[in-house]
């Protein structure tokens, strides 16, 4: 049986668009998950160059993607686990340049609703600091079809 882990990496290797930003898993625990996008050019908001600040969508995707993984680890299978975002809230706190880590926790996970924090953080002069917060709201489909 594939861990929550494995399972998920394989989710990232063929969905096309979360393998295009390369989307990667560095922590994968009970109700915890860390993702990792590493810095890419093409992400930058248009017009603001090389050095500008990473596209806002690029942000919410990894709060959303960190909060799946998250929450795939409260399922008996991990690897048939089966849920769809209904709620997503992101707070920006400061532009983010270079590398994005993604902490997702899960705050309750019951029958059919899951809830997460997520924070992020990119690397800043005086180190890494959280660039943007988010919350999540799932429906969880266990053992029925949605």
């Amino acid at each position: 049986m594939a861990t929550a882990a494995e399972a998920f990496a394989t989710v990232l290797e063929e969905h096309g668009f979360l393998s295009w930003l390369g989307v990667e898993i560095e922590e994968m625990e009970r109700e915890r998950a860390v993702l990792v996008v590493p810095d890419d050019e093409a992400f930058r908001n248009v017009g603001q160059g090389e050095e500008g600040p990473v596209h806002g969508g690029i942000l919410a995707t990894l709060i959303d993607v960190a909060s799946a993984a998250a929450l795939r680890t409260t399922f008996e299978t991990p690897a048939a686990a089966d849920l769809t975002t209904t709620n997503l809230d992101v707070s920006y706190l400061r532009p983010a340049t270079g590398s994005l880590r993604a902490t997702a926790e899960v705050v309750r996970a019951g029958d059919s609703v899951g809830v997460t924090d997520v924070a992020v953080t990119a690397p800043t002069p005086s180190g890494p600091d959280t660039v943007a917060v988010g919350r999540t709201t799932y429906r969880l489909y266990r053992g029925e079809a949605p």
